[in-house]
C-alpha cells in the first residue's frame, strides 16, 4: 500500500461532477453534417483523483502515466519492455550498476528533445529530501545516477536490489520546465509537459481530467484523439450515468457491473490485481494495540463470506498484503474463520463478557471506531461485515464514513478500512506498509505496526538479489503478520470494468490498488481503433 495509492482517494467529488459538459462526451471526429464518421474520443469514469500529476511527486511512478513515459513499460503480461530506452538496461558490478541507451529522436510535446540530462533531474530530484514525495524509500537503494552524452543513463546501485528495473517505469520529468519552479507548488504540478502518448487539456479538480493525443509521440500518434477522464466517486452514480450514454467505460464493484450483462453494446472486463482491502489495527489505541484482540479479529472475520455477498466471487480472501495465487505467498499462513478460537483467544488474555456482551478487561471496553471512504460502497459494505463479524466475538466496532481530510487526522488511534497493493516485487507492497520507522509518515504503515522482525526481514529482503533468501525473507515477514497481525486482511478484489464495444485493442493488466487513472482497459488507450478499421495499432 503506496501512500500514494491511498492519497489518490483523497479528493472529493464537486457538484459539477454530475454534469459533465455535453462537448465533452460527443464525438470530435464526425463531421460537422450530421452524417457520422470514425469515433475517435472516449470518456471514461474512474473513482479517484491524483493530488499532483507530476512524476516528482509521485506520479506515474508505477507506469501507464499517459502525459509520460519511464525509461522502460509494462506490457499486458507485465513484462518489461524498452520505452524511453531503447532496450533493456545492462546489468553490471554484481548488479550494482544499470546502463540504459535511451532513444534518439524523442521530445517532449512542447517540442524539446528528451536527453539524459531529463532522467538524471527527475530521480536526482525525488531523492532530494525537500521534494515531497511519500514514495521515496522505494529507491533507497540508488546510491547515484550520472549522464554519460545526452544518450546514456547510469544507475549506480549501494546494495544489490533485485526489482530496480521494474523501478525505471517511472515517469521522467522535462528538466527544462520543472527545474525552474518550486518543485513542491510550481504550475508543473497541474500542468506538465511530458513525452507521453497524450498531453493534458485541463484538470477541473474533483471534476474531470481532459487529453488530446500528443501528435508527435515518439510511438505513434493515438487513434483516440480526445481522451476524458470523468471523476466520479459515487459507484451508483458512475453506473447510472454509463447507463445513460454519458461515458463510454467505467469502473464498476460487482453488483452494479452485473447490471450490464445483458446489454450487447458494451463489454464487462475482468483485470486480476494485487488490491486488497485490510482494516488498520493503530498500535496507540488500548484495544486494537493489545495482540490477543488483533489475532481474534484475524480468525473471527468471514472472509469466504465477503467474498461470495460483497464481491460476488470477483476476488479472493486475503491474508496479508501478497495474493494467495502469487509465488511469493507463504503457504500455510492462510486464517480460517474460527468463531469459537477467537472467543478463546479473548478470554484467555482477560478479556471477558460485559452485562452487554461487549468484553472488558482491566475497565476497558473492547470497542473502537473504524472509518471508511464516503460514497465508497464497497468499503462501506467490508466496514459492516467485519463490525458484524468483530460482534460475535464481543468486540464493538462503531462504523463511520468521512472523507480522507476527515479520517487523517485520526489514523493514529482510530481503525481504517484502507486499500493498498502493488503487483511485482513483494518489496512494493510490502516496506511502505510495515517498516515502523513509517509509521505516521502520510498514508505509509496506517497502522503504525511495530514488529523489529518484520523490520529486519524487510531490510533482509530488499538487500539482496539472491532468490531464496529474498523468499526466506518474505516468509518471516507474513509469519510474523500470523502472530502479530497488525492488520486484518480481507479480500483481494478483482476490477470490473464496463466499456462500450466500439473498440478494437483492449486487454487489461495485472492491477495494483491504485486503479482507474493508470489501469484499466484504457491502460493502453493509445492502441485503441474503432471497430470496423482493422487490426489494433501496435
Amino acid at each position: 500500500m503506496t501512500a500514494r495509492s491511498i492519497r489518490n482517494a483523497a479528493a472529493t467529488v464537486l457538484a459539477g461532477s454530475l454534469a459533465l459538459t455535453a462537448a465533452a462526451c460527443t464525438n470530435p471526429g464526425a463531421p460537422a453534417d450530421g452524417t457520422g464518421g470514425p469515433k475517435d474520443s472516449a470518456v471514461v469514469g474512474i473513482a479517484y483523483e491524483p493530488d499532483s500529476l507530476s512524476p516528482l511527486l509521485g506520479y506515474g511512478k508505477d507506469g501507464n502515466s499517459k502525459i509520460f513515459d519511464g525509461l522502460l513499460a509494462f506490457d499486458a503480461d507485465m513484462k518489461l519492455k524498452p520505452a524511453l530506452a531503447r532496450e533493456l538496461p545492462r546489468v553490471g558490478d554484481d548488479g550494482l550498476t544499470y546502463t540504459y541507451a535511451l532513444r534518439k529522436g524523442v521530445t517532449f510535446s512542447d517540442g524539446v528533445p528528451f536527453t539524459a540530462k531529463d532522467v538524471v533531474f527527475t530521480y536526482r530530484t525525488i531523492l532530494d529530501p525537500k521534494t515531497n514525495n511519500p514514495s521515496r524509500t522505494e529507491l533507497d537503494a540508488l546510491k547515484s545516477v550520472e549522464a554519460v552524452g545526452d544518450d546514456t543513463v547510469v544507475f549506480r546501485l549501494k546494495y544489490p536490489y533485485a526489482p530496480f528495473a521494474e523501478r525505471t517505469v517511472h515517469a521522467i520529468a522535462p528538466e527544462h520546465v520543472a527545474a525552474k519552479q518550486d518543485v513542491n507548488t510550481g504550475a508543473f504540478t497541474t500542468k506538465p509537459i511530458g513525452t507521453g502518448p497524450y498531453v493534458l487539456t485541463g484538470w477541473s479538480k474533483g471534476e474531470k481530467l481532459s487529453f488530446k493525443a500528443n501528435p508527435t509521440y515518439w510511438n505513434g500518434a493515438p487513434r483516440v484523439k480526445k481522451f476524458t477522464m470523468a471523476i466520479i466517486k459515487d459507484d451508483d452514480v458512475r453506473a447510472t450515468r454509463l447507463r445513460a450514454g454519458d461515458l463510454d467505460g467505467a469502473i464498476l464493484p460487482p453488483n452494479l457491473a452485473a447490471g450490464f450483462k445483458t446489454d450487447k453494446g458494451k463489454k464487462t472486463w475482468a483485470a486480476k490485481t494485487y488490491d486488497y482491502r485490510t482494516v488498520t489495527l493503530p498500535t496507540h489505541h488500548e484495544v486494537t494495540g493489545d495482540t490477543a484482540v488483533r489475532r481474534a479479529l484475524d480468525l473471527a472475520v468471514d472472509r469466504e463470506t465477503m467474498v461470495d455477498k460483497i464481491l460476488e466471487g470477483a476476488g479472493k480472501p486475503a491474508y496479508g498484503p501478497v495474493p494467495t495465487d502469487s509465488p511469493w505467498f507463504t503457504k500455510g499462513t492462510e486464517r480460517r474463520h474460527d468463531l469459537a478460537g477467537a472467543q478463546k483467544i479473548l478470554d484467555e488474555a482477560g478479556w471477558k463478557p460485559g452485562p452487554d456482551g461487549v468484553r472488558v478487561k482491566d475497565g476497558v471496553r473492547a470497542a473502537f471506531p473504524l472509518w471508511y471512504l464516503s460514497g465508497d460502497k464497497l468499503r462501506q459494505d467490508h466496514a459492516l461485515a467485519y463490525a458484524s463479524d468483530a460482534k460475535k466475538a464481543g468486540i464493538d466496532i462503531t462504523t463511520q464514513a468521512g472523507t480522507w481530510e476527515v479520517i487523517e487526522p485520526r489514523m493514529k488511534t482510530d481503525a481504517v478500512l484502507a486499500g493498498g497493493g502493488s503487483p511485482g516485487d513483494p518489496d512494493f507492497d510490502q516496506y511502505l506498509l510495515l517498516k515502523s520507522s513509517l509509521g505516521g509518515d502520510g498514508f505509509n504503515n496506517m497502522a503504525w505496526y511495530d514488529n523489529k522482525t518484520v523490520d529486519k526481514a524487510l531490510e533482509d529482503g530488499r538487500r539482496t538479489d539472491d532468490p531464496a533468501k529474498r523468499h526466506a525473507a518474505y516468509d518471516t515477514v507474513q509469519r510474523e503478520l500470523v502472530k502479530n497481525p497488525g492488520y486484518t486482511f480481507l479480500t483481494h478484489i478483482d476490477h470490473l470494468y464496463v466499456v462500450n464495444d466500439s473498440w478494437d485493442g483492449l486487454s487489461t493488466q495485472t492491477e495494483p490498488h491504485d486503479h482507474g487513472l493508470a489501469a484499466g482497459p484504457w491502460w493502453n488507450v493509445e492502441s485503441w481503433k474503432p471497430k470496423g478499421t482493422g487490426a489494433a495499432q501496435k
